[in-house]
């Protein structure tokens, strides 16, 4: 991982904010020989069952007709 220079960061700031984003984080010196991090936040979610929708290619039908199948199995 490189280390930046406050010099660059004031001067690249908007890339070294999109790099954190893409590696995961940034670290810059300062001219006094201290170090920090810049990390995104990774928002938290509302609930442990939000997710992502995922675009399959079924039908509601498909989905209808698997249901069928399935319960005329076990009845």
């Amino acid at each position: 991982m490189m280390i930046y220079t406050s010099i660059e960061v004031q001067k690249q700031f908007s890339t070294l904010l999109k790099k954190a984003l893409s590696e995961g984080q940034v670290m810059f010196k300062t001219k006094d020989g201290q170090i920090f991090v810049i990390r995104p936040e990774i928002p938290a979610r509302k609930s442990p069952f939000e997710i992502r929708s995922i675009k399959l290619p079924i039908t509601r039908m498909d989905i209808l007709e698997a249901i069928h199948e399935s319960r005329a199995r076990y009845s």
